[in-house]
Order: C-alpha cells, then structure tokens, then sequence
C-alpha cells in the first residue's frame, strides 16, 4: 500500500507541470501574472484557445510540422537503416573512416555549422520553403549509429543461410535483417518524430514567414511580443503538444517494447 502511495505521489508530482498548463490557458492573463497564485480561475476562460486561431496561422503551422516530421522520419528510416548495415556487415574501402566521420557530427553541437547549413539552404533557395526546414533532418548520425549497432548485435549465421540459399545482400537486409530491427526501427522513429516536432532553432532561421513555420518556431513568435498573454500561449502549446500526446497514447506499447529492446535509455 506504501509504495502504491509514493508512486501516486511521484506521478502527480510530474504530472502537474502539465495540469497547471491546462489551468493556466483558461485562466485570464491578470490571474496568470497575480503575486499571490491562483490555483483556479474564477471563470473558465475557453475562447483562449479560440484566440489561438487569431494570433496564429494554426492550421497551416499544424500542417507543416506534421509534413516535416513525416519526411524527416521516413527519410531517416530508410537511409539510416541502409547505413547502419553497410557500416555494419558490409566490407569496402575507407569504411572504417567513413564511419568515425560520421560519428564525429555525435560530437559536434548543432549550432556549430549552423550558418553552414543556411548559406547551403540559401544557395539552393529553400528559404522560408518545406524542404528548407526538412533538408539538414533526412539523415542523422545517431540513427545510423543506432541501427549500425543493431545490425551488428545480429548473429552472422543469418547472412551466411540466406547466402547460402543465393540471396543476394539487398535480399539478405530486406527479408531477413530489416524485420529483426523493428525495435531499433521504432526507437528511431519515435525519437525522430520528437526531435523533428519539437525543433525550434533551424526553423526559426530559415523561415521568417509565420505560413511557412512549423508550430515549434509559431509558439516562439506567441512567446516574443512586448506583452505575452499567457493563457492564449499555454492553449496554443496545448494544442501543439495535442497529436504527439495522441500518437504516444495509441502507441504506448509499442513505444515501450521498442526502448526495452533496443536498451536505449
């Protein structure tokens, strides 16, 4: 009964950031900014999330984040996954090189190439365009490194069957090796979905047009006027968080099963 009581306990205590956003965008701004807390406001205010669709081009912004982290995941999937098992089964020339360079970008911040990524964006005039904001997220070190180790965890007596049986390698890493990766695959997936819907900094330098940003970028416009009206922007990031919530809860098991498979913590 104790631990039933300290584990409830644990639970609200992380789950009232999000219960006080939800009190906080139908409260009015004057009971959000109040010295002394309002812990309920005095009137449900539901137009906040109303206003949302005033101050914001939510429909296009939705529509956008949810294009960028489609192709970005899908991208990610399929060239990370082709990586992944050339790093790991396939001999060439210069792959061991090829592979600490590629593992050096792990160890590189992001914001570091940053200006590199704009010029190379602004060259080909992706400016304030989709595949402006998608092109530097196609492909990604950590995924290649997580399915390279998958690959590599996979007994080699699999490959040497189905050589044996004249497959050929693209047959071996399609009907054999890619569906015993489906754990690693979906942790891929789901870190990239957040990752992607969740980016702030890049589309906020390469779009400059509120039809042609994503919501994450959206919401920091909300967050950046003289005055910030609280409640209209913790209905907006309510509304932004709503469809990733959604997909976690319908895939909750799979999501669990994936990251106790892969052992990543």
């Amino acid at each position: 009964m104790l631990v039933h009581i300290v584990l409830g306990l644990g639970g609200l205590l992380m789950a009232f950031p999000f219960i006080w956003q939800i009190i906080m965008s139908l409260s009015t701004n004057a009971e959000v900014q109040s010295v002394v807390p309002t812990f309920w406001p005095a009137q449900l205010q539901w137009q906040n999330y109303a206003a949302v669709f005033d101050r914001l081009p939510f429909l296009s912004q939705l529509g956008t984040s949810v294009l960028v982290t489609t192709i970005r995941t899908l991208a990610q999937i399929i060239l990370c996954t082709m990586a992944g098992y050339a790093f790991a089964r396939m001999r060439f020339f210069g792959r061991t090189v090829l592979l600490a360079i590629v593992l050096s970008i792990l160890l590189v911040p992001s914001q570091v190439y940053l200006i590199s990524q704009y010029q190379i964006v602004q060259s080909f005039g992706w400016l304030n365009t989709l595949m402006g904001i998608v092109a530097p997220g196609l492909f990604s070190a950590f995924g290649t490194f997580l399915m390279r180790t998958a690959f590599l965890n996979m007994p080699a007596e699999l490959e040497e069957a189905a050589r044996i049986d004249g497959a050929s390698p693209l047959q071996t890493f399609w009907s054999i090796m890619l569906p015993l990766a489906r754990p690693s695959i979906s942790v891929l997936a789901i870190t990239t979905v957040l990752w992607s819907w969740n980016e702030l900094l890049w589309p906020l330098v390469v779009s400059t047009y509120a039809n042609a940003m994503p919501l994450s970028a959206g919401l920091a416009t909300l967050a950046s006027d003289v005055t910030v009206n609280y409640p209209v922007l913790m209905a907006a990031s309510l509304m932004a968080m709503a469809p990733v919530l959604i997909m976690f809860i319908a895939l909750q098991r799979r999501v669990i099963d994936g990251l106790a498979s892969s052992g990543l913590k």
